[in-house]
């Protein structure tokens, strides 16, 4: 497994789980439960994480960017201007190129807008940003923002934050055999096990956040999504059985003692 990388923009990585550095108690606990993890990148939400006021504290002090893949996202907007904006700044700010785009639709479901992340996603792959973007599990929408210049499809399992889990691997599958892009799961994991099912639908890698963030124990909860995810890709390249609607007995039916 030590080939098997994640490869993002040209950039190889080997840890296929992508944590958030929101909702902690504290950027001390946000830093530890990320080197739990074990994840080479993390999203930071350029409208909500402390990356300029050196008054106040840095996430920077806590997680050192020239170790950790920092990924600037759009979190809280709700207009394809409000994201083009934040990531601009962004790029002036830390010269981040690589990026995560999410376009909000409502204030209470989170859903992405898709009509303004396909806008979004086409006007920052002209400007030279490698964009990673939140969108809903439609299949259609997913291969349109793949010719609008995506650089990774990240379909929601559930709404953002609820824990729920894959709604639909139906189409997380079929999104999954339509495109080369690298496919993450983003938003709605709740526990190890979703990143386990989503491994084994043939996802590349899974983005958690709250269900770390917000577990009674955190560093615990980062742990296992580690090994989740090791393990979930480990099933997904073993190749599981084909499923039977009778009973297959394991022992041979040959050679029986009489």
């Amino acid at each position: 497994m030590k080939n098997d990388k994640i490869v993002i923009a040209n950039k190889k990585f080997n840890s296929r789980l992508i944590v958030g550095t929101g909702k902690y108690k504290s950027m001390t606990e946000c830093a530890k439960a990320i080197k739990f993890s074990g994840a080479e990148i993390v999203t930071v939400a350029v409208r909500r994480v402390n990356i300029i006021d050196k008054k106040k504290p840095l996430l920077m002090d806590y997680v050192d960017p020239k170790k950790i893949t920092y990924l600037p996202n759009t979190a809280g907007c709700f207009t394809s201007e409000e994201a083009l904006r934040t990531l601009r700044l962004a790029r002036e700010i830390g010269g981040w190129k690589l990026v995560k785009l999410e376009v909000l639709g409502d204030k209470k479901n989170l859903f992405p807008d898709m009509i303004e992340t396909l806008k979004s996603t086409e006007v920052l792959a002209k400007e030279g940003f490698k964009v990673m973007v939140y969108c809903s599990d439609d299949p259609l929408m997913a291969k349109r923002l793949e010719n609008s210049g995506a650089d990774a499809i990240m379909p929601l399992a559930a709404p953002i934050g609820s824990g729920l889990g894959i709604q639909n691997k139906t189409n997380i599958e079929i999104i999954r055999n339509q495109t080369k892009l690298p496919l993450i799961i983003d938003a709605g994991l709740g526990q190890a096990s979703d990143a386990t099912i989503a491994m084994e639908l043939g996802c590349d890698g899974v983005l958690v956040n709250t269900a770390i963030a917000k577990a009674k124990k955190p560093y615990d909860m980062a742990l296992a999504f580690k090994n989740a995810v090791i393990a979930g890709r480990h099933s997904f390249l073993a190749g599981r059985i084909n499923k039977y609607l009778y009973g297959n007995a394991s022992s041979p039916k040959t050679g029986i003692i009489k």
